[in-house]
């Protein structure tokens, strides 16, 4: 009696023979790993992504803008211009500074939230540049501070509002801002990292944002303000801020302010960046 051996291959004409799939799998060169400006990007994109599948997350970037800009145009500028449209050359400017810094505060509570349900565990698995999930989420705040901008000047055009700068003086106004917030988030992308909870965060952020907004250049001028109360404005880095958009949208390009700014915001990302990165990688 003969017998006869069938391969598993000639059963199935479909299943692939091992050779083949050895072929297949073994590659002479592994994919390039990605950059760190690409897996940034990325993860920005996943930022923006969020903001698509819940919508409610630009309240603070249009209800909540349009709100300061009425409320502070109309509750006091017949008490100290006169008009409300005189008030409004003036406080536009100060109300978008204000509006786009506090909103930088979410960075470090949507950091904050992702860490609790453990997302970034996940994130740092992979073979990517490690701070990249950071600073993509950063990223993809920009967006929401161009949106909150766009906001305030669209509803500040309608109500009045006619920058001597013209598209240039704005642009320039509203980039300088812009880059700013991304300097001044990693403020806040430090406490998402050291506090354990978003209200937390939330809570520190407010109590520091407060102070720095409304004791500023925003509402009125400094000159009018006790001397001990002047010395904390004068140093304050949004009373700067301030000025230098105020500066570029009346068509004026004022250096030292400018230079403060850039300085400031340097500064800001040197320190509160590295301290971010060693939380970070220690966490």
């Amino acid at each position: 009696m003969s017998t006869t051996f069938v391969k598993d291959t000639d059963l199935d004409p479909d299943v692939p023979a091992a050779q083949d799939l050895a072929a297949v799998l073994q590659r002479e060169a592994r994919p390039a790993r990605p950059g760190a400006l690409s897996t940034s990007l990325t993860f920005g994109w996943r930022a923006v992504l969020k903001i698509k599948h819940v919508p409610e997350q630009l309240f603070d970037v249009t209800a909540f803008p349009i709100m300061m800009t009425l409320m502070f145009t109309y509750l006091f500028g017949g008490a100290l211009a006169g008009s409300t449209g005189e008030y409004l050359q003036f406080v536009l400017p100060g109300v978008m500074v204000m509006s786009v810094v506090m909103i930088t505060m979410y960075t470090g509570v949507s950091l904050n939230t992702d860490i609790e349900k453990g997302v970034f565990d996940r994130f740092r698995t992979l073979p990517i540049w490690r701070p990249s999930p950071l600073v993509g989420m950063i990223f993809g705040d920009l967006l929401r501070y161009v949106l909150a901008s766009t906001t305030i000047m669209v509803l500040g055009l309608i109500l009045g509002f006619r920058p001597d700068g013209g598209v240039l003086g704005v642009v320039a106004g509203v980039a300088l801002l812009v880059a700013f917030s991304f300097a001044f988030s990693w403020i806040w992308t430090m406490f998402g990292l050291l506090l354990r909870s978003e209200k937390s965060v939330m809570g520190v952020s407010m109590m520091v944002l407060f102070p720095l907004t409304f004791l500023s250049n925003v509402f009125v001028d400094p000159e009018t303000m006790p001397g001990w109360l002047q010395a904390f404005v004068d140093v304050n880095p949004i009373t700067h801020v301030v000025a230098a958009v105020r500066a570029l949208m009346d068509g004026r390009w004022d250096g030292g302010e400018l230079t403060w700014v850039l300085v400031s915001g340097g500064l800001i990302t040197a320190i509160f960046g590295t301290l971010t990165m060693r939380l970070y990688n220690r966490k």
